[in-house]
């Protein structure tokens, strides 16, 4: 049995749509698929995730609803007339688009949830009725019924335990199920949507509870890759790599799946695999508990940028009992989440995301170092990204880090710090950002050259 979940660029038009029926109809194993909302047809086109967004703001606004609300239907009814799908459906997708403007706007936190959940919870409608006049036994059926019960956490929902034992009931219907991915319902019954990109989560938390045999991620590449084709010409192709390794890679740029999602099917133990829609005989990447491919120490490099720096200095830092913990405090007091901690003696640096650190919020973090706390220096780093190297395979390789750091600096490329942690799975670089696509050239060319 497996869970297939379809990503918004393989459900973007009725020719896409078209693959992922014959996708279907080829195994019969493929009982659960998990749906996103419709996704670019073109490179100038508009997900329609991101045209509801703009109907949300155009109604807690005030402005004129109707072209917006139209472009969202018409997006819909182009693809149900190209595929002729019962015509009725048109009207119960229209019905809901415009149901969304009689929302209550005040005291409702779930109101954005709720308008981005339209486009997966009205595509799985779509989906199922194109499948069941194409002779398929399928069915639509709610995140609700489905046991996808989450915390009251707008856009940041999370799986209640006690969901697992009413979706493994799921097990239980005949023929196809087709769910909305991306949110759930809260126990007082309001949609509360997963983080951005969430139905990959949708999928992985079904799989876990249905104990699938395979989950199937399809999306509209071939795989992952060693690193970034955008940056690397045709690199190698990662035919097998772990869940830890595949977390790594993730968290650092790898954007073909929300790392969130790898929880669920890691704790499940259900093995994953990332397949193309547009060339599904490609076996893709699998990502497994323990890989047996490729002795490589290094199974990929990533990049990501805008990150920043807090820096400071104290004579016997390490002496004071509790220093790190009220260095941490104004960060939590100030909402602020820490990604990596590197230290010296008497150096502590923080790494935090850019978007993570307003004006208001560096001054209270400087103005609390010097003054409370009594540091020698503090400063603040920006423009800086993270470059990582990924594979369980390195901690039996010696001198991996050796080789890293060479390559950079042959490239001329200053690392500003390097941190690796006791798993050895993964060791990072940060360097400024603008030599980040320089740096995981030139680390891609120290693994992986011929």
């Amino acid at each position: 049995m497996k869970v297939t979940k379809f990503g918004g660029s393989s459900l973007a038009s009725a020719e896409q749509l078209s693959k992922v029926l014959e996708i279907i109809k080829s195994d019969k194993q493929r009982k659960f698929i998990v749906v996103s909302a419709p996704g670019k047809e073109n490179p100038v086109d508009t997900k329609v995730t991101d045209s509801l967004i703009a109907y949300h703001d155009a109604y807690v606004t005030g402005a004129e609803l109707s072209e917006i609300q139209n472009s969202i239907i018409n997006r819909f009814k182009r693809i149900i007339e190209a595929l002729q799908i019962n015509p009725k459906l048109i009207d119960i997708i229209t019905k809901d688009i415009l149901s969304l403007s009689q929302l209550p706007q005040e005291d409702n936190p779930y109101l954005y949830d709720t308008f981005l959940a339209a486009g997966e919870n009205n595509n799985a409608k779509l989906v199922a009725e194109y499948f069941r006049q194409n002779g398929l036994k399928a069915r639509y059926i709610n995140p609700g019924q489905a046991g996808l019960i989450v915390s009251n956490e707008p856009q940041n929902a999370r799986i209640l335990p006690s969901s697992y034992d009413k979706m493994e009931k799921l097990r239980e219907y005949e023929g196809i199920l087709v769910i909305p991915g991306f949110f759930g319902i809260t126990a007082d019954n309001h949609i509360c949507t997963f983080s951005r990109g969430g139905s990959d989560i949708t999928g992985s938390l079904i799989a876990a509870a249905t104990s699938a045999d395979l989950y199937e991620n399809f999306t509209d590449v071939d795989g992952m890759f060693a690193a970034h084709p955008g940056v690397v010409k045709n690199p190698h192709s990662i035919k097998e790599l772990t869940y830890k390794e595949m977390r790594e890679l993730a968290y650092a740029g790898f954007s073909v799946l929300h790392d969130e999602a790898l929880i669920p099917a890691y704790r499940g133990q259900v093995p994953l695999v990332i397949k193309n829609t547009n060339n599904p005989s490609h076996p893709g990447t699998k990502i497994v508990l323990e890989r047996s491919t490729d002795k490589n120490p290094v199974v990929g490099i990533s990049g990501d940028d805008k990150f920043i720096s807090i820096n400071m200095s104290k004579y016997l830092m390490n002496r004071e009992v509790g220093f790190g913990r009220k260095v941490l405090q104004i960060l939590e007091d100030l909402h602020i989440r820490w990604e990596h901690m590197p230290t010296g003696i008497d150096d502590l640096s923080i790494v935090i995301r850019e978007r993570e650190m307003t004006p208001i919020k560096e001054k209270e973090i400087l103005t609390y170092l010097t003054h409370n706390l009594e540091v020698d220096e503090v400063s603040v780093t920006k423009n800086l990204s993270i470059i990582m190297i990924v594979g369980e395979n390195m901690k039996s390789h010696v001198g991996v880090t050796a080789t890293a750091t060479k390559a950079l600096s042959e490239n001329k490329i200053n690392i500003t710090m390097i941190s690796q942690g006791s798993s050895e799975v993964s060791v990072m670089f940060v360097v400024n950002s603008k030599d980040e696509k320089k740096a995981i050239k030139a680390l891609y060319q120290a693994f992986f050259k011929e």
